[in-house]
Formats: C-alpha cells, sequence, structure tokens
C-alpha cells in the first residue's frame, strides 16, 4: 500500500526480515534503500549476527541517504547482558536534496511497518551513530 504522503510502498521483505531479526536474531542488520523507480523501500544489504558495528557502519553509503536497523548488544551497569533494536535515518549532507525529501517523507510510516523499533537515530554524519552514541542511547 502506497503512502500518499510521500508515495512510498514498503516491499513485504523489510517487514519479513525485520521479524527475523527481532524474533530469530538471524541477523545483526538490515540496511533498507528507497527504489525511486519503484516507488517502494527495499532490503539493501543483510548483515550476519556475528557482524561487527565497524562492519555495520561502513556498509552504509557515505553520500546516499539509506535507512538502517542495528541490533545492539550491550552490558547493563549491573551486569546484565541486553539489546536494543535501533532504528538509524542516515541523511548524509553531501545526499541528493531530492532524496533526503523522500527518505525523509517517508520515515515514519516506514518505521511503524517495522514493529519493535526500540531507539530511534537520526544520523547526518558518522559521529551521530557512533558506537559512543548507541551506548548512551541504550540505557
Amino acid at each position: 500500500m502506497a503512502n500518499a504522503a510521500s508515495g512510498m510502498a514498503v516491499h513485504d521483505d523489510c517487514k519479513l526480515k525485520f521479524l527475523e531479526l527481532k524474533a530469530k536474531r538471524t541477523y545483526r542488520s538490515i540496511i533498507f534503500k528507497i527504489e525511486e523507480k519503484q516507488k517502494q523501500v527495499v532490503v539493501e544489504k543483510l548483515g550476519d549476527p556475528s557482524q561487527s558495528y565497524e562492519d555495520f557502519a561502513g556498509s552504509i553509503p557515505a553520500d546516499e541517504c539509506r535507512y538502517a536497523v542495528y541490533d545492539f548488544d550491550f552490558v547493563t551497569e549491573e551486569n546484565c547482558q541486553k539489546s536494543r533494536i535501533f532504528f538509524i535515518a542516515w541523511s548524509p549532507d553531501t545526499a541528493r536534496v531530492r532524496s533526503k525529501m523522500i527518505y525523509a517523507s517517508s520515515k515514519d510510516r516506514f518505521k511503524r511497518e517495522l514493529d519493535g523499533i526500540q531507539v530511534e537515530l537520526q544520523a547526518t554524519d558518522p559521529t551521530e551513530m557512533g558506537l559512543d552514541v548507541f551506548k548512551s542511547r541504550a540505557n
């Protein structure tokens, strides 16, 4: 179903892969991109459970917008192992203006399709989605 505001549909695969990440922990991360010609959000890349944060961050294009989901594991001050599912809206300053507008107008609807997001990050440069940001936002 296309969104009236931005006209972007969400490919079923996006929801299915997210459910696998959330319920089965089949993936560490998922990177989504908007296919402008098909007017839909699709899965671009899947990160396996052993993927490091650095590998994940390195797989996001430096000058193109993307949505991403990352399953972040951490240990609390009480020494408990926990995880948080982060949604990242990556919109670098160097991306095309049209692309930034499409990603911005489609974000909320797309995020609603992914039930179980715990933390949202909006990033325009790599420091805004650094490991230290994840750690501070996870608790």
